[in-house]
């Protein structure tokens, strides 16, 4: 990107010893006076990534080195510094596709009521397909995340809601917490249909010790100030596609709807069968 021009969105690489993937990540952002890209290391260790990291051009990367602080902590000081209003973190071991900044500062540009645009991601490495994400659905994502990092939104999103907590317990699950307090913050989520990004499966990934600490974590987040309500809105949820042979699919309003009928009930008394949403 050249000095002095005005960058729309900053991809925001986080790195710890992901050397053997940097290089394909950075590969597939496309560059041009629209975009910056920030490289985040986050105190790596392995020589073979450092060695990648001392190499990259930094005429064309800005290069954060920092202490390793972990991944939230990675995401936040790489956005912290980034020039544009519009910020898409990229994974290193991930791949960007040309459609994201595209789709996305188009959106974004052209819709100031829009605070996020997510996509669909393509699955390579251990195992091929298309990952859909789907039409974004509050229910739904209270029940479990439903959202990718790879996803663009503002940077004043970000601000608002405090950015991605570096607090939690265990990493893995930064990215569904900042998507529910988006949410709780009245943020829009835009959803296109196409193919964003590239998703890498592979072993060792940092998914597997996160599946281990799910209660753990799920506790953690529906206990802070701001999500705490949601709480009962989950275990209301969760009831319903257990007791439902072919449960619906819920809407907001709907999860809202049978959290009152559960406090009617817990506070004047079972009226009647409970309510049915359709």
């Amino acid at each position: 990107m050249g000095q002095g021009a005005d960058p729309k969105l900053s991809v925001v690489v986080t790195c710890y010893n992901l050397g053997g993937y940097l290089e394909e990540a950075l590969a597939s952002i496309p560059m041009s006076e629209q975009v910056e890209v920030i490289v985040v290391d986050d105190g790596s260790t392995d020589p073979a990534t450092v060695a990648v990291l001392d190499r990259l051009d930094t005429g064309r990367y800005r290069v954060i080195r920092q202490a390793n602080m972990g991944l939230a902590a990675a995401r936040n000081n790489g956005i912290r510094l980034a020039r544009a209003p519009y910020i898409v973190p990229l994974d290193a071991d991930n791949r960007l596709r040309p459609a994201m900044v595209e789709r996305a500062v188009k959106v974004l540009d052209e819709q100031p009521g829009v605070d996020i645009v997510y996509g669909d991601a393509e699955y390579f490495g251990e195992r091929q397909g298309r990952w859909i994400l789907g039409a974004y659905n509050f229910a739904e994502l209270i029940e479990r995340n439903r959202i990718d990092a790879c996803a663009a939104f503002r940077k004043a999103l970000w601000e608002r809601v405090g950015g991605y907590d570096e607090h939690m317990p265990v990493m893995g699950y930064e990215d569904w917490d900042f998507w529910l307090r988006c949410s709780v913050a009245g943020a829009t989520f835009h959803y296109d249909d196409a193919i964003l990004f590239d998703y890498r499966v592979r072993d060792g990934s940092m998914i597997s010790n996160t599946m281990k600490n799910r209660p753990l974590l799920i506790a953690y987040i529906f206990d802070k100030p701001e999500l705490r309500f949601l709480a009962p809105l989950r275990t209301a949820y969760l009831e319903a596609l257990h007791r439902l042979k072919n449960p619906p699919v819920l809407t907001g309003r709907q999860l809202f709807a049978m959290l009152l009928q559960r406090l009617r009930e817990r506070y004047f008394g079972s009226s009647s069968s409970t309510t049915e949403h359709r």
